[in-house]
């Protein structure tokens, strides 16, 4: 039985890499943050990674996400894309002229978490341009598509991972072409180069749609979901957590931005409901995300607008929490009635492939 290092009792349902059990990120959030920023930074830095944000004195400062990374001469940015050289802040990837992705045709209908809602689930032999971005500005412990950290933005290939140009990567949109997504990692990290590719593709007819944390400066933010207001695209924000110490203990992150952005971004979007243009979604994480949690961010949703789509999405055991077991169907009927309970009009179940009997 694993136990908590914070209350040093068993707990079933806990991440043992993680070491707080939920109880104590609950009861406990001073101790629960503590270890939590002792795991982070000792799983950053198998990958060359800072720890945290760099707050170098006399360093430069990059105010691309919420992040806000002052960085020293010769250091790196925590999402590993900006350095200073003589004095200057470089963009080693993520701009218009370098994005460190790499992008596939996924046919439509797709497992897209929005495609109860979107215009692509009617599209079947159409595509959708997926734009997986190999960067990212938190650091969750259950990501599911870890393998971003191992990119390297100094080498033009590694495996499926290139550095491409926006010009390049809007060029791969075709006739078949219905829509494209901007996910990763996230597209937070590489806003100017996502900016720019999807500013092209929207004058090709394409729907210009993003998958993210919502991080990036607001600034930022407007100008991608008036993209895809313009294009028929939409915006997915992943809400992973509405109590700060829970969503720092898994992404290693304040939530601020997240729910700040996400808030600007219902009330930009309100004119357009059909297709919504703004969508939420949450992982449920066994143990820490269930049914009272899921409550608290469909209250925050529901008091901005009750119509937003919010996807439950089922969790499956990666990178620092594979040890917990998959959803359970259980948890994932607690998490749907709650967040209906909680005033929101559109809620659905996805994943529930992954769906266990686990707990």
């Amino acid at each position: 039985m694993k136990r908590c290092g914070a209350c040093g009792r068993p707990a079933e349902l806990m991440a043992a890499r993680l070491g707080v059990c939920p109880e104590c990120v609950r009861l406990r959030p001073e101790a629960a943050a503590a270890i939590a920023v002792r795991v982070h930074a000792e799983s950053r830095a198998r990958f060359g990674l800072p720890g945290l944000p760099p707050r170098a004195p006399g360093g430069v400062r990059c105010g691309l996400c919420a992040r806000e990374c002052v960085v020293a001469e010769g250091g790196r940015g925590f999402c590993g894309l900006r350095t200073v050289r003589k004095g200057r802040l470089v963009h080693l990837a993520g701009t218009p002229r370098r994005g460190l992705l790499h992008w596939y045709r996924d046919p439509l209908p797709t497992n897209c978490v929005a495609d109860w809602v979107c215009t692509g689930h009617s599209r079947a032999g159409c595509h959708n341009l997926a734009v997986f971005y190999a960067s990212c500005t938190l650091d969750c412990l259950f990501c599911q598509n870890w393998h971003y950290r191992r990119a390297d933005p100094l080498k033009d290939a590694q495996g499926t991972v290139r550095v491409l140009s926006a010009a390049a990567l809007a060029a791969c949109a075709e006739e078949r072409t219905h829509c494209v997504c901007f996910f990763g990692g996230d597209p937070a990290s590489q806003m100017p180069h996502a900016l720019a590719t999807g500013s092209l593709l929207a004058r090709q007819g394409v729907a210009v749609c993003w998958e993210t944390a919502g991080t990036m400066h607001p600034r930022l933010l407007r100008r991608a979901l008036q993209i895809s207001l313009e294009s028929g695209g939409c915006i997915k924000f992943d809400l992973k957590a509405c109590d700060e110490t829970l969503h720092m203990v898994m992404t290693g992150a304040s939530n601020r931005r997240t729910l700040a952005n996400f808030r600007t971004a219902v009330e930009l979007a309100a004119g357009r409901q059909d297709p919504p243009a703004v969508i939420a979604s949450t992982l449920l994480v066994p143990g820490y995300v269930g049914a009272q949690e899921v409550a608290r961010i469909a209250r925050f949703i529901a008091d901005l607008e009750p119509r937003t789509p919010y996807a439950l999405l089922a969790f499956h055991p990666q990178f620092e929490m594979r040890d917990l077991p998959p959803t359970s169907r259980r948890h994932a009927r607690e998490a749907l009635r709650a967040a209906r309970a909680a005033g929101l009009k559109n809620v659905r179940l996805g994943n529930v492939h992954l769906l266990s009997d686990a707990y």
